[in-house]
């Protein structure tokens, strides 16, 4: 019989043995995209090992990343071995993972292989989505989808390295800000959601993220989630309250798994606090400026030159912070009882 939502008292019984999440959306500096640092030719353990000590440094003791349906249905054997690989470094660190399987922001046409260089001044000017949305739109398509939830949750379903699945980020964006796909995706993110539920044994909390006041993804995300977690690029007086609010109003355990815009007044200083206060679990965008260049705002572009502030990552390649004065920030908010 396939597991059903957990119940409020369920949902909570497993937060009371969780730590208080802090954390950030993690790519390596190395790679522009989830293909790029997953391949064996630019899996960069080094990198993520240095990188993950810059995190551990700063007391974060989650990373939520990304995972690519293509690598699965290519080279599932391998995937999994770097998967491993990956979860002894972080674990090693004293970090647990949230996986994303699928992506419905930027890029699609993607293909494995050499990936494209970094546009410069470009946010993100590489990354794709998964599984793309013509198939997303496409159930006939879905076999295989289906396959890589099931083999890969069957895989690590009682893994404590991996402390959440979340099943598909924001669901219903696009190639960009200001996509008008919202619905779209959500019979994908029901099927994935069966999907990861018909998973015997499964051990952790499956999610999808509240990041759009769309109704139908609402009840997508709100009746599916055994824990609630949300995405709010604003000042806590912004639309980030209102988000809060909405989602503790269930009961459940909350993770804000992306925030921190700085250029928007989404700062640790504004809102880590907050998160803390509420018992709201923080993970930033970006931990180390690289390939991605989410230093920069969206809609950035080369003509503009540098912006006013760094938008998303919290460390240079090196190790140093982009923003000082952020350690003191960070050292408050983690140093709370």
């Amino acid at each position: 019989m396939a597991r059903q939502q957990w119940s409020v008292e369920q949902a909570n019984a497993w937060a009371a043995e969780q730590p208080w999440f802090f954390g950030a959306n993690f790519t390596p500096s190395t790679a522009i995209n989830q293909l790029e640092m997953w391949q064996a030719e630019t899996f960069d353990p080094e990198t993520i090992d240095r990188e993950l000590g810059y995190a551990q440094g700063i007391g974060m003791n989650i990373m939520r990343v990304y995972l690519h349906d293509l690598l699965w249905e290519h080279d599932r054997e391998g995937f999994i071995e770097r998967i491993e690989r990956y979860l002894a470094i972080a674990d090693a660190r004293g970090i647990r993972t949230m996986f994303v399987l699928f992506d419905d922001c930027w890029h699609g046409g993607f293909s494995l292989g050499p990936q494209p260089a970094p546009k410069p001044y470009t946010h993100n000017s590489g990354w794709l989505q998964s599984p793309g949305h013509a198939i997303a739109e496409d159930p006939a398509q879905w076999p295989r989808l289906q396959q890589y939830v099931t083999e890969l949750l069957t895989h690590f379903k009682a893994d404590p390295r991996v402390v959440v699945w979340d099943l598909y980020n924001e669901p219903g964006n696009g190639e960009g800000v200001g996509s008008s796909r919202r619905g779209k995706s959500i019979p994908l993110v029901d099927a994935a959601f069966a999907w990861a539920r018909s998973v015997d044994g499964l051990t952790q909390p499956l999610t999808v993220a509240y990041w759009w006041p769309h109704e139908e993804l609402e009840r997508c995300t709100f009746g599916n989630s055994d824990i609630v977690t949300f995405h709010a690029y604003s000042a806590p007086d912004g639309d980030q309250a209102e988000k809060l609010e909405k989602c503790l109003s269930h009961g459940r355990p909350v993770i804000c798994t992306e925030y921190m815009a700085r250029t928007h007044g989404s700062t640790f200083a504004a809102c880590t606090p907050i998160l803390r206060q509420r018992c709201a679990g923080a993970i930033n965008w970006g931990l180390v400026s690289g390939k991605t260049q989410t230093i920069y705002p969206w809609g950035w572009s080369e003509d503009k030159g540098d912006p006013p502030a760094w938008f998303h990552d919290i460390f240079n390649p090196d190790g140093t912070f982009l923003y000082p004065e952020e350690a003191e920030d960070i050292c408050r908010a983690t140093a709370q009882g």
